[in-house]
């Protein structure tokens, strides 16, 4: 909406109606002292959303709207304005135009930022278990493409996270775009402005399609381009810490420059002085990750529940014991990214045998653990200029229990040398590990020798008077720069005492002379109080400050000790009390405004103290956490592993998981594999969960699974692709035993949904799902199909699952398991016993069944078996909803008679020939 035409002569109002035309696309918050205030027709709409009361004011004699709320729910309501409502939110802040002069001196107000969910630093709404990733998607079209790029269905990706500082770039298959957008899991993605409004573009079609928010952004022609060559990772998509953590000669792409720098763009226009140096950014590479597709992703629950979008009954909430957010955030990108390298799997698992074979030292390393800060995202505060002395109270800390946790595995070592044979091979995991950690003791001492870590913890920021007009405020600071709190701690009772310095003396030759000063008041203020005490006679004097009555002299036996005090001209009475009288004395009263002006000043030289500490500006103490930020954030990621691989070691004993063999062959071998979700949930109701076998084999590469409704089917097909994400996430795994090729890709057809809103029934988003399977799936693939081709008549369903199966077991040759009530399908795959004839010798039959008893009970049996159920059973499925008695001797007698119609024997063989005929591309094209 447009502003008002107002054009006042208040400054304020001026100044708001400049932001208002500078960011129309923003919500303006202005920070009027001890408010967050929306003016104009904008303050309706801002009311509205945070359900707050929408007021007026007069000004140039004009009535404007205006809504408001204190300074300390600013944090609540961006949350609902950014997060729930999606808008964008300008804040305004207020800076004095002389520091020395306070509020006196006046405001300058100007947007020193802009909040969009991709663009969160430190806000305590900022979920500290999940990346908040910003990402940036190029396409050879686009305005932003300026390199001869080759083919046009390539596109360039760049996303970082603003809160730790990762930055990652790729380019990928225009087709594998929704399931980037699945896996990286954007909170905001920004496309070119000039190319990707089109809502017929494919990239912006997958955006809409995985539910993102998006923003259009079009970076100046005068804006700097991303001109870094290299990556700081391997071009393997690794994700090894021990991995080496820079090289040359590996350029970045046209398409990701481009990428980084619509990304950087958009950040720069957002965060505006908040614009953090960017790290190098690491490329990941398909060829070191299994690619898992969106709809899998999904359907396996991996970061969220099917049903309710949640994470309660996802593969995280079942497997999650990470103590840290860091090590959580990890967890999340390797079970959404798991590794195909056989070296880092096994770097891996070896770390989590290691832990698992040492429950003590698990046990003392998780204590520790639990004591560290977030130190990514705390280093990433320092480089956006945010960081307080509490962080880095928090730093050094970190520091300190890192090194407390090599020390803790040192001394095992030693322990084990000592007491019981050493193998050298156990230990080379953690080791490899823990010796790329940087020594950052020397950084925790001069952090340790500057501030006052437990005086930080202690501080707490103090309330302060609401102005009364527009240009008054007791903010004295640039918001970027303030101290944890505003003032030293001051005991009103016993004036000026108790004081909570945060630097330590000695910092600067500034600081220890105020703080001599300041001793050399308390001490006139000591022999003051003395010297009033003995010549007035009155030994319950005390010289005292409050906010109502300033610095008073404070009588606590006012019958005793006041009447002198009365008596003298140099006393004026303030208040009296039965028991008590306070008086005003001018002496006392300039001591007392020298003690405000030594407590300033120290404030003050402490917030130049600190700025040296975090921003390098005093070569005294250079370096300190910025110079030190790569390797903290090393250190950290490396803590993170040793988090990640410690929670999978108490999972394996937790869960009973047993240690996978993983190889380069395309074997699947697990023995009572066991769906780890659905387990933990069977256990809390008191239940047992049934475990299954599944083989596949070069000879045996697809399993057809028949079986009644809720027998199991949609489990033992969930449970068989979550084992291999684990395995090569580096978890062990629920089974007895596992034998596992790597998978490079993990594909899925399971559940019944529509799409409505974009034209798409139930059968067409099945057929669209078999489709990306049958296209995309490799020898190397793990493909999980559950009722292919249900949603359409008999005929034409069996017609589309054998297809599928041909298409699979011909073309595709993955391992696959494919399960159906289509027990047709065996007879046209020439099924004998279990294992399909001729082409489809590779295929073999299991099933589930129902165990009937001859009083009419009947308990579903999910122990698979060898053969071809022709039974479904749904009728029973019917009889345990509570379907009416009445329907359900309908529903019988139907059954019976369509049974009596058929002539099995016939339709098998009649199938069989069928299938034979069919399994050939000139047989195919005979037979039509």
């Amino acid at each position: 909406m447009e502003p008002s035409p107002l054009q006042p002569k208040n400054r304020l109002a001026s100044g708001i109606l400049d932001n208002l035309a500078r960011f129309p696309h923003c919500i303006l918050l202005t920070r009027v002292g001890q408010f967050y205030e929306s003016y104009f027709d904008q303050a309706q709409e801002v009311a509205h959303l945070l359900n707050i009361k929408l007021t007026q004011r007069t000004w140039n004699g004009q009535r404007v709207w205006m809504c408001g709320f204190p300074l300390m729910h600013l944090d609540k309501y961006l949350k609902i304005l950014v997060q729930n409502h999606k808008r964008f939110v300008a804040l305004c802040e207020e800076f004095p135009r002389s520091p020395h002069l306070g509020p006196k001196g006046g405001f300058d107000r100007r947007v020193v930022r802009i909040v969009t969910p991709g663009t969160l630093i430190d806000e305590p709404f900022l979920n500290p278990y999940e990346n908040n990733y910003l990402l940036a998607i190029v396409d050879p079209e686009s305005p932003a493409q300026q390199g001869p790029e080759s083919a046009t269905d390539r596109l360039g990706l760049a996303w970082t996270d603003v809160s730790t500082g990762e930055l990652f770039t790729k380019t990928i298959p225009i087709g594998s775009l929704r399931d980037e957008l699945a896996r990286i899991s954007p909170r905001e993605v920004v496309l070119d402005e000039g190319s990707n409004k089109d809502r017929s573009h494919p990239v912006y079609q997958a955006t809409m399609e995985e539910d993102c928010f998006v923003s259009f952004y079009s970076p100046s022609t005068d804006a700097i381009q991303y001109t870094p060559t290299l990556v700081s990772s391997i071009d393997t998509g690794t994700d090894d810490v021990t991995a080496p953590s820079e090289q040359s000669g590996i350029a970045l792409s046209n398409l990701e420059n481009d990428a980084i720098t619509l990304l950087t763009a958009f950040m720069q226009a957002n965060l505006l002085e908040h614009m953090p140096r960017l790290s190098l950014p690491s490329r990941e590479s398909t060829k070191g990750r299994m690619q898992i597709d969106a709809h899998t992703i999904k359907a396996l629950e991996i970061r969220e529940g099917y049903s309710d979008g949640g994470s309660t009954g996802s593969l995280i909430s079942a497997i999650k014991r990470t103590v840290t957010s860091s090590g959580t955030r990890l967890l999340v990108r390797w079970l959404c990214s798991p590794s195909t390298s056989l070296e880092e799997i096994n770097a891996r698992q070896s770390l989590v045998a290691f832990f698992y074979a040492r429950p003590h030292l698990r046990d003392d390393l998780l204590q520790s653990l639990r004591e560290l800060d977030d130190a990514s995202r705390i280093v990433q505060k320092f480089l956006l200029g945010r960081g307080q002395p509490s962080d880095l109270a928090a730093i050094s800390s970190t520091i300190r229990i890192w090194e407390s946790i090599k020390k803790q595995i040192e001394f095992e070592k030693i322990m084990e040398k000592t007491h019981r044979e050493l193998k050298p091979q156990e230990w080379e995991s953690v080791e490899a590990l823990l010796h790329g950690m940087y020594h950052l003791e020397s950084l925790s001492e001069r952090i340790e020798g500057a501030i006052n870590a437990a005086n930080i913890r202690e501080l707490s920021t103090p309330s302060d008077p609401i102005p009364d007009n527009d240009e008054a405020s007791d903010s004295d600071s640039d918001p970027k720069t303030l101290l944890s709190t505003s003032a030293p701690v001051i005991n009103t009772n016993n004036a000026f005492g108790g004081y909570k310095w945060q630097i330590r003396r000695g910092f600067s030759a500034d600081l220890d002379e105020l703080h001599n000063t300041f001793e050399k008041i308390l001490e006139r203020k000591q022999l003051l109080e003395q010297q009033l005490q003995s010549t007035y006679n009155a030994p319950s004097l005390s010289l005292r400050s409050s906010p109502g009555q300033g610095m008073h002299v404070h009588v606590a036996k006012g019958k005793r000790d006041s009447s002198r005090l009365t008596a003298s001209s140099h006393f004026i009475p303030l208040s009296t009390s039965s028991s008590t009288n306070t008086f005003f004395y001018q002496e006392w009263s300039q001591l007392g405004a020298q003690f405000i002006e030594t407590i300033t000043a120290i404030q003050r030289a402490e917030k130049a103290a600190f700025e040296a500490l975090r921003d390098e500006a005093s070569a005294r103490y250079i370096p300190f956490v910025i110079a030190h930020s790569g390797q903290l954030r090393r250190n950290a990621r490396i803590l993170d592993e040793l988090d990640v691989t410690i929670s999978y070691a108490n999972l394996a004993v937790d869960m009973n998981l047993v240690r996978p063999h993983l190889t380069d062959s395309s074997i699947y071998r697990v023995v009572n594999g066991r769906h780890p979700t659905v387990e933990l949930g069977l256990l809390r109701a008191g239940r047992g969960f049934t475990p299954n076998t599944v083989t596949l084999t070069p000879t045996s590469s697809l399993h057809v699974i028949t079986g009644p409704n809720m027998a199991g089917k949609s489990t033992l097909l969930r449970q068989t692709a979550l084992i291999s994400v684990l395995a090569q996430s580096g978890s062990f795994v629920p089974a007895d035993s596992a034998e596992l090729g790597v998978v490079d890709r993990v594909f899925s057809r399971i559940g019944a949904r529509d799409d409505l809103f974009r034209d798409r029934s139930t059968f067409m988003v099945e057929m669209l799902e078999t489709n990306e399977i049958l296209r995309r799936a490799t020898p190397r693939s793990l493909v999980i199909m559950d009722e292919v081709g249900r949603g359409t008549t008999v005929d034409d369903g069996l017609a589309i699952a054998f297809a599928a199966v041909h298409h699979l077991v011909t073309v595709n040759k993955c391992r696959a398991l494919f399960a159906t009530h289509f027990h047709e399908l065996a007879d046209m795959l020439g099924c004998t016993g279990h294992q399909g004839q001729g082409p489809f010798s590779g295929v073999s039959f299991f099933c589930t069944d129902v165990d009937e008893t001859e009083d009419g009970y009947f308990a579903y049996s999910h122990r698979l078996q060898p053969g071809v159920n022709r039974n479904s059973h749904g009728l029973k499925v019917a009889q345990l909803s509570g379907m009416p008695e009445s329907a359900m001797a309908v529903a019988n007698t139907a059954l019976s008679w369509l049974k009596k119609r058929r002539t099995s024997q016939d339709s098998a063989q009649v199938l069989r020939a069928l299938g034979q005929s069919l399994a050939s591309p000139k047989s195919i094209a005979s037979t039509s």
